[in-house]
């Protein structure tokens, strides 16, 4: 059961909603690239442009350190919407101060307004109350449907909630409940992979989920370091010397659920041409590194996943990027994909592969924030979600 509020709980005829979105974006040639997120938030928008609100999106955009950085606007942002919902969009060239009050007190019932970036205020990051106040000034209500920021105390996430009726919109309601629920109550046998270069990144995950799961299949570049706990030779490969300690420690006291690739594809540099080889994991060349799991492994992670119930996913297999190393991971997007379990896939990398390989029609569930998925995996509350109000 969702403990939150959620915007069904409200009467939002007349009223002007101030609804966090996450519109980070990648943008190439100031264009939208990639438009899942911004897809993901048309539910909640067109819910509330349906009852009668007017709608005013906020949202951060890329590391503009507290200033205005005209690469990190969201005005292109704004038109690429406005081709996506049958509204009229506006923009607000400030997310405060008398410029975003204007354009609120202009807006009509029916029509949107996104403001510019909240990170060209250092306010933002630092959760400052002024800047949460003047956010919550333009609004009757607020409502968070950014799972991608859910895991930050910031001025635009959590400091808002402080000055209104606050609520969670439909994608941030969908998301803590398909990964709240894989953590409390999965479906079992469940089975957890995980990837990506950094076990440090990831240590409190793998913790948590050797007491939730009853499997975790480690692939990428933080199997590396497990390799070397183990006293494998990994050459060349990338490898966390000061969380090898702590991947003996987990070794230690995984009882077997932890399981690691059985075969590696190794290159002579880490080069997207590079000379490459696939041998058994420990055989590592002098001079050479591992850039993937190889498909002995796919097959190995196969068998471990063939009678699962619930499966969650965050991280690529190996060096994604470059086409003749993401191998390993496409094969085990293929696997997941055909899997008859409840399968969550979050991670930048993991979502990418699943969409590359057109199999997300076919998973249970695509998280829109890495970092989010993460902490929630971790087992933590998240600070966007805590500030809302209970039921």
């Amino acid at each position: 059961m969702f403990a939150k509020k959620t915007i069904k709980d409200l009467d939002v005829r007349g009223k002007k909603v101030l609804v966090r979105v996450d519109f980070n974006v990648p943008l190439s040639d100031k264009k939208v690239s990639d438009d899942t997120r911004i897809r993901a938030a048309l539910p909640t928008i067109e819910y509330l442009l349906e009852k009668g609100a007017a709608v005013i999106l906020c949202s951060h955009l890329g590391r503009p350190k507290g200033e205005p950085k005209p690469e990190f606007s969201l005005r292109s942002v704004a038109k690429y919407l406005a081709d996506l919902i049958d509204a009229q969009v506006k923009f607000s060239e400030d997310c405060i101060g008398e410029i975003a009050k204007t354009a609120a007190n202009s807006l009509a019932i029916g029509e949107v307004l996104l403001l510019e970036n909240t990170r060209f205020h250092v306010g933002e990051k630092k959760n400052d109350p002024a800047m949460a106040k003047s956010l919550a000034q333009l609004a009757d209500l607020f409502v968070n449907d950014a799972f991608g920021s859910a895991h930050r105390a910031h001025a635009s996430t959590t400091g808002v909630a402080d000055y209104l009726p606050s609520v969670a919109g439909f994608l941030l309601e969908k998301e803590i409940q398909y990964l709240g629920q894989a953590i409390a109550e999965p479906k079992r046998p469940f089975v957890a992979i995980l990837g990506g270069a950094k076990v440090s990144d990831k240590i409190d995950v793998i913790r948590n989920l050797l007491v939730k799961a009853d499997a975790v299949l480690i692939g990428g570049g933080m199997a590396n370091t497990f390799f070397k706990a183990q006293g494998l030779q990994v050459a060349d490969s990338l490898v966390e010397d000061d969380a090898v300690e702590t991947a003996k420690e987990i070794l230690g006291k995984s009882d077997w659920k932890l399981i690691l690739p059985i075969d590696m594809v190794i290159a002579d540099q880490f080069d997207k041409d590079a000379e490459m080889q696939t041998l058994p994991v420990g055989d590592v060349l002098e001079g050479w590194r591992i850039l993937d799991i190889g498909p002995k492994s796919v097959e190995f992670f196969e068998e471990k996943l063939a009678d699962a119930g619930t499966v969650v996913w965050n991280g690529p297999m190996g060096v994604f990027e470059f086409e003749r190393f993401a191998k390993g991971t496409f094969g085990l997007a293929k696997v997941v994909a055909n899997s008859s379990a409840i399968t969550i896939i979050g991670g930048g990398d993991s979502v990418a592969a699943v969409n590359q390989a057109g199999l997300a029609d076919k998973i249970t569930h695509i998280s829109t924030g890495g970092g989010a998925s993460l902490e929630m995996l971790e087992g933590k509350v998240l600070p966007g979600l805590a500030a809302l109000d209970d039921k």
